[in-house]
């Protein structure tokens, strides 16, 4: 029935993308990921995860409902090492069906020679997150994220859903409280990533992260809060 995503991408208008949030924010968080199912098949659906702080609590719920969702770690060659080895604790015990992708060899290389991350981290992180996704991301309709408005200013203007560029955004934690959030983990024993527990509550690259309450931390001394994957 599917087609190849590639060529074929769906619009959603204004209208749509309306009667998709009026249908949903309504839903718990697990009814709004089965309803998703419901209205977008799998192979038409990404789901990106950072498998940095509490990144289980979305992980823990797809892999409930939907093992075969593809879920897209951006290995940007920076992450903390309690970074990779909580990635294939989390897949390995949920039995997740995860694909690492990675910036072009030479441009990451360039990264590391220049430490572009001290003099330019909006272009460091175009080049090892963002362009990476981007080759991905025309051979899907709909991308799930697991923002949660309460985590920045920029997500607390975000709605269920909405487009990106060509793409249609899901939020469906959107609007999970942080103490909701908490309750989830600790009710079923799910483990936090390992450098919560020495205060970072964001987790992102080493060369840009610091211990710090909810995003702080992240591109410490600098106004940036967010890698521009999601703006």
């Amino acid at each position: 029935m599917q087609e190849d995503l590639s060529t074929v991408k769906k619009l959603f208008s204004e209208s749509d993308i309306q009667s998709l949030n009026k249908k949903y924010k309504p839903l718990t968080v697990k009814q709004r990921i089965k309803q998703l199912y419901q209205d977008f098949d799998v192979e038409e659906i990404m789901l990106t995860s950072s498998f940095a702080a509490t990144s289980v609590f979305l992980l823990k719920l797809f892999s409930g409902i939907n093992q075969k969702q593809p879920i897209y770690f951006i290995d940007t060659g920076y992450h903390f090492e309690e970074t990779l080895r909580y990635k294939k604790q989390i897949t390995e015990r949920f039995g997740l069906n995860v694909k690492s992708v990675r910036a072009i060899k030479e441009e990451h290389n360039f990264t590391t020679f220049d430490e572009t991350w001290r003099k330019n981290p909006d272009f460091c992180c175009s080049i090892n997150k963002v362009k990476p996704l981007e080759a991905i991301k025309e051979n899907y309709n709909v991308w799930i994220s697991g923002l949660m408005e309460w985590q920045s200013d920029h997500r607390s203007t975000l709605d269920i859903f909405e487009m990106r560029g060509d793409i249609l955004k899901f939020y469906p934690l959107l609007d999970v409280t942080k103490e909701q959030r908490d309750s989830y983990i600790e009710k079923h024993n799910l483990p936090f990533h390992p450098l919560v527990a020495k205060g970072y509550q964001s987790i992102g690259c080493t060369h840009c992260t610091v211990p710090g309450e909810d995003r702080s931390g992240r591109w410490n001394n600098n106004p940036k809060t967010e890698c521009g994957l999601h703006l």
